[in-house]
């Protein structure tokens, strides 16, 4: 039993030392939040531990743990919807000085319209695009087939493009109606 014990120990550190980078990574697009994705991440190393000696193939760690930090990811934003539903409306929010940026725009750009699109999409273009995954490991971490993966891909894509000229639209059409004046 030590040496199973110590087995699970070495592997687990070793796929925490090369991988929860971009697990917490691929979280963080998933849940916009980056402490939620750390500890989404930390919950996925900790129960792929205690399932060390069930897991049948250790070669398929890695692939475990990107299934259960999607399905973890999924578990926080049902669990957040809830807290929405039922939390105090606030009041709206000032824009902080430093939104203005032309990157700080863009990269907001994108995340809103990531967040507009069906969970499904989101997800598959997070783990393709940010995960840098392949439509294998994508099919496998969400639990669908790769034809799934990529009409979530096509689809996904097709409605950021979407959304993005859209907000881009919108955009130029309120510069164009204040920048004439002095």
């Amino acid at each position: 039993m030590v040496e199973s014990r110590w087995d699970a120990d070495e592997a687990v550190t070793e796929l925490y030392v090369a991988h929860y980078r971009s697990l917490v990574r691929i979280a963080v697009l998933l849940v916009r939040d980056p402490e939620s994705a750390e500890d989404i991440v930390q919950d996925a190393f900790v129960a792929m531990h205690g399932a060390w000696r069930r897991l049948r193939d250790h070669e398929r760690a890695l692939p475990y743990l990107r299934q259960a930090v999607v399905n973890r990811a999924r578990s926080a934003l049902r669990h957040r919807k809830v807290e929405i539903k039922y939390a105090p409306k606030a009041g709206p929010d000032a824009p902080s000085a430093e939104y203005g940026a032309l990157g700080v725009l863009e990269r907001d750009a994108v995340l809103a319209a990531l967040e507009k699109l069906p969970v499904r999409q989101r997800e598959t273009l997070v783990l393709r695009y940010y995960g840098d995954l392949s439509e294998a490991q994508i099919a496998e971490a969400m639990g669908i087939s790769r034809g799934a993966v990529k009409s979530h891909a096509s689809r996904g894509m097709s409605s950021l493009r979407d959304l993005l000229d859209t907000s881009t639209s919108e955009v130029q059409v309120r510069g164009d109606q204040g920048g004439g004046r002095t």
